[in-house]
C-alpha cells in the first residue's frame, strides 16, 4: 500500500511525518537536529531513503546531514560531527569553495545593498535538490547565491561556476532574506536543462548541465529597481513546473504571480483576480498542469495574511482566474506566513496538497485543496516542506 513521508524543516529543528495513502492518521518523529534551523531537506527519486539535509546555525556554521534509512539515522558525510572549543560544533562551510575565477576572469564581488562592491561570502545552504537518477548525486543553492553540486552523496561538494561567471554576476544584489539561491529545478525530460531562482537577481537557465547560463527574467517589471525591465535584480520568491510540461514554468515574484510556456524566454502576468499578488510560495497540482496554488500575503512590509484570514488561492486555468480556498483553514486572527520552500504536493491519486507555516502549522488536503486539516499544530516556525510518496 502506498504512504506519504512529509520532510519538514523548521526554525528548530527536523519533522518527519508519515502516513498511509488516506492521510488521516500521522506519526511524528523529532525533532531531528533540535535547535538547529533546517532551512531544507529533501528525499531522492531514484532511492526514497536517501534524504539531504541542511543544518545551519549563525553560530556554528553549516552541516549537510544524509540518512540511508529514510530519516531514522544520519550521518554527516566524510565523517563524524567535528568538535570546536569547547566542544561546541563546528560547520563545514569550507567544503562550499567559491571558484574565484569562474570564466578565467576575477569574479570576487558582487554588489551590496547600497550599491557598493562586496566579497563573496558563504552562508548557507537554503535549498537541496536530489538528482532525479541518481541518489549520490544532488545540487545545493546556497548563500551568497552559487550552485554546487555533489556525485559522491555530499561528502564534496563543487561549484557550478559557470552560473555566477556568465556575465551578471558581479552585479547581484542581495534582498531583503540575503543573496540567496533557494529555487532548483530539474527537467524530467531533458537532463541537460535546469532551472534555478536567486532573490534578488532572477531566473536563470541552463541547456548544458550547468556549463553555461543565462538570465531568463523578459517580462518581469519590479518597480523598485531603478530599469524595472532589467536583465536581472528582480527578486523571485519562487519556481515551479510540472513534469510533463517542463517549458511552462510559474513563478511568485516579490510582487505578481508570472508563467511563461517557452521555458522562461518571455514571461506574463496571471495574477488576475487575486487580492494580493505578493507572496512566497507556488505549486502545481501533480496531475492537472494548468491548476496552480499561491497563498497571497499582504505586502512586502507586512507578511501576513490579507485580514488575518489564511487562504490558500487555487487557479484551474493556469493563472488569471483564482478562487479562495478556505475550509478548515483559520480565517480570524490568524497572522502567520508560508515560506518559499513550504508548500509541496504528493503523487497519490487523490494528490495532496501540503504547507507549512511561520507559526509552527503544516496543513494537507487531500482533495485538491476544496478542504484541509492540520496535520501538527504546534512545531516551531516552518521553513520547509517536502513530501515523498512511497509505494
Amino acid at each position: 500500500m502506498s504512504a506519504v513521508r512529509v520532510l519538514v524543516g523548521t526554525k528548530k529543528g527536523a519533522f518527519i511525518l508519515t502516513s498511509d495513502a488516506k492521510r488521516q492518521k500521522w506519526d511524528v518523529a523529532g525533532p531531528h537536529f533540535a535547535g538547529w534551523e533546517i532551512y531544507h531537506l529533501k528525499g531522492s527519486a531514484a532511492d526514497p531513503d536517501r534524504i539531504y539535509c541542511s543544518q545551519s546555525s549563525g553560530w556554528f556554521g553549516q552541516i549537510i546531514q544524509r540518512s540511508s534509512d529514510g530519516g531514522k539515522t544520519w550521518e554527516q558525510p566524510g565523517g563524524g560531527m567535528q568538535k570546536g572549543p569547547g566542544g561546541m560544533p563546528m560547520g563545514e562551510s569550507n567544503k562550499f569553495v567559491y571558484n574565484t575565477s569562474p570564466t578565467g576572469h576575477p569574479l570576487t564581488t558582487h554588489q551590496w545593498y547600497d550599491g557598493t562592491a562586496h566579497p563573496w561570502e558563504f552562508k548557507r545552504v537554503w535549498h537541496l535538490e536530489p538528482s532525479l537518477h541518481d541518489a549520490n548525486t544532488a545540487y545545493a543553492g546556497v548563500e551568497d547565491a552559487a550552485l554546487f553540486r555533489t556525485a559522491d552523496g555530499g561528502t564534496t561538494w563543487h561549484e557550478l561556476s559557470g552560473l555566477r561567471g556568465h556575465g551578471t554576476g558581479a552585479s547581484w544584489q542581495p534582498g531583503a532574506g540575503g543573496l540567496g539561491l533557494h529555487t532548483i529545478l530539474l527537467d524530467p525530460t531533458n537532463p541537460d536543462r535546469m532551472y534555478i531562482a536567486i532573490s534578488a537577481a532572477g531566473a536563470f537557465r541552463t541547456d548544458d548541465g550547468g556549463k553555461t547560463w543565462k538570465p531568463i527574467n523578459k517580462g518581469l517589471r519590479s518597480e523598485f529597481m531603478p530599469n524595472p525591465t532589467a536583465e536581472v535584480g528582480h527578486c523571485v520568491h519562487r519556481l515551479a513546473i510540472h513534469p510533463s510540461r517542463p517549458d511552462t514554468v510559474y513563478m511568485q515574484k516579490h510582487w505578481d504571480v508570472m508563467r511563461t510556456d517557452n521555458a522562461g524566454d518571455q514571461w506574463r502576468e496571471v495574477s488576475g483576480n487575486l487580492p494580493t499578488d505578493f507572496g512566497f510560495c507556488i505549486d502545481v497540482h501533480a496531475h492537472e498542469p494548468e491548476t496552480v496554488y499561491v497563498v497571497p500575503i499582504k505586502s512586502d512590509s507586512e507578511h501576513y495574511p490579507l485580514e488575518g484570514k489564511l487562504r490558500v488561492y487555487r487557479s484551474k486555468t493556469g493563472g488569471d482566474e483564482w478562487e479562495p480556498l478556505t475550509k478548515g483553514l483559520p480565517q480570524e486572527n490568524c497572522y502567520v506566513n508560508v515560506y518559499r520552500d513550504a508548500m509541496c504536493v504528493d503523487t497519490l491519486d487523490d494528490c495532496g496538497i501540503y504547507f507549512g507555516t511561520t507559526g509552527g502549522q503544516v496543513y494537507t488536503s487531500t482533495n485538491g485543496g476544496d478542504s484541509w486539516n492540520p496535520i501538527v499544530r504546534d512545531l516551531p516556525a516552518v521553513l520547509s516542506v517536502e513530501v515523498q510518496t512511497l509505494k
